[in-house]
């Protein structure tokens, strides 16, 4: 297996350090403090040889259009190099922060996914149209700009149906930070093979090393698993690995603003199923006891953002290239 490791995006001076290490392949989420696109453009200008890309920019909250002009626009800075990562987010998200609707998330990605490539293989010199349930496009541009790129389409997919979406109208899936041996082997992976043979597996691994605070790095770890379980959405995955009970503490604690309790209810066999953590030399041996259930193309070793600090989060980083060495 010729799996490659990447970072999430900490800004050029890492992405430096980090290419030199061995990385070759960078990404970045977005929130309200940073779009994917302009992010998109900072990483392509800021790498000389890595795959770069969104994972994930939201699905819904732009036009085919918008998604296909910032894969175009990137793709300009750095040609060969461009992956776009699609998400469906929240449903609440969508509606409350976007006003966007997100009714049929499944339906509706592939219908996007679809569209953003009519865009995205569109040629000079000839129309560009589709025609689904919830896109349509009918466009002819007069100058010539245009041409096929053929930049790989990955879809977030969390539970089995949206695993399925992601190979069977894109190039495959970016796996959650969540993702666990037992949710790739049984859960995600027997979905995404029914349409294709070999589909592209992309993955968030939540990442803390400190060689001299490892107790730090492990709260830390701790705080972004809590943090990812508050949201409902990941009930059935919860459910699958018997740890119902611990999630329902985490949510009380969230409920009350106990952070600390929050962490707490995170048991240390659920950090060890899902995190790397530590000091060096316990991240190592995670990564080995993971192995083949670590995402089979691209790795992103993603340092715990919820409660972290954008200085630590960057050290966490630099840290992560100790795993790789």
């Amino acid at each position: 297996m010729n799996r490659r490791y990447g970072l999430s995006w900490k800004g050029p001076v890492a992405a430096a350090a980090a290419e030199k290490a061995g990385v070759t392949a960078f990404c970045s989420g977005e929130f309200v403090d940073h779009d994917a696109y302009s992010v998109l453009t900072e990483m392509a200008l800021g790498t000389s040889n890595a795959l770069v890309g969104p994972a994930i920019a939201y699905a819904f909250a732009r036009t085919p259009y918008a998604h296909a002009a910032g894969i175009r626009s990137a793709w300009n800075l750095a040609p060969g190099r461009v992956f776009l990562g699609l998400g469906s987010g929240a449903f609440r998200i969508n509606r409350d922060w976007f006003g966007v609707p997100a009714d049929r998330p499944v339906a509706r990605m592939a219908d996007l996914v679809g569209a953003v490539r009519a865009w995205l293989h569109a040629e000079n010199g000839r129309p560009v149209t589709y025609e689904g349930e919830f896109y349509r496009v009918d466009a002819s541009v007069g100058a010539p700009v245009l041409g096929r790129i053929d930049a790989p389409v990955l879809v977030a997919g969390f539970n089995k149906l949206m695993a399925a979406t992601a190979t069977r109208v894109g190039d495959g899936l970016i796996g959650h930070g969540l993702f666990t041996a037992s949710w790739w082997e049984d859960v995600v992976r027997p979905a995404m093979t029914k349409d294709a043979d070999h589909p592209l597996e992309h993955g968030w691994v939540i990442t803390a090393i400190n060689d001299e605070d490892p107790e730090r790095a492990v709260l830390d770890a701790r705080r972004m698993i809590a943090f990812y379980l508050t949201v409902k959405t990941y009930d059935p995955y919860v459910e699958h690995h018997g740890w119902t009970p611990q999630v329902t503490a985490i949510r009380e604690a969230f409920r009350r603003g106990d952070n600390e309790g929050m962490a707490a209810a995170v048991t240390d066999d659920m950090l060890e199923a899902i995190a790397i953590c530590g000091t060096t030399a316990e991240g190592r041996a995670a990564m080995v006891r993971r192995g083949d259930t670590l995402p089979r193309d691209v790795a992103y070793l993603a340092p715990p953002s919820y409660l972290v600090s954008r200085s630590r989060g960057e050290r966490y980083a630099l840290a992560a290239l100790g795993l790789i060495a």
